[in-house]
């Protein structure tokens, strides 16, 4: 789930004013504290409501990718190394022979023939290219599609 504070960021004028309104300015029983904890909670309750939205939209995109990945693949042996890290690999989108093997809990032989695989169907690419040792592999994808939704919840910029 996004963090509710990048949500909070872009209604910065809201966030600012809520917790300015909320502070200890008037007795703690007084009408105006009570509207200010409203407000606050208001606030923070839409921020919640749309980060968990976000979310939900973000997993329904991924099972969509997983779900191309698939179909590109074509027959996927159920519980096999390629099976597991289509699982594993949106919440880990970067990776390494090692990592993906405990990942998966396989060797580091069948780990590293399903990231071959999913190199050779562009779903992987190696990020330290010409390294034969320590490579690094990474699912663009998965990391262009958090980096849109992090975009998306950005404050905008303020003009200078």
């Amino acid at each position: 789930m996004p963090p509710i504070s990048l949500v909070l960021a872009t209604w910065s004028d809201d966030y600012i004013s809520g917790l300015t309104a909320f502070r200890h300015q008037h007795p703690a029983d007084s009408p105006e504290r009570s509207t200010a904890a409203h407000t606050w909670l208001r606030t923070l309750a839409a921020a919640t409501l749309r980060a968990c939205s976000d979310a939900q939209a973000y997993a329904s995109r991924i099972d969509e990718l997983v779900d191309q990945w698939r179909a590109s693949l074509g027959t996927i042996r159920k519980g096999s190394a390629l099976d597991l890290l289509i699982k594993v690999l949106p919440g880990v989108p970067l990776i390494t022979v090692e990592s993906a093997a405990g990942l998966i809990n396989r060797s580091d032989v069948a780990a590293g023939g399903a990231i071959n695989r999913l190199l050779d169907a562009e779903i992987l690419t190696q990020r330290d290219v010409g390294k034969q040792r320590y490579r690094i592999f990474e699912a663009p994808a998965v990391l262009d599609m958090f980096t849109s939704l992090e975009r998306a919840l950005a404050p905008p910029a303020t003009p200078r």
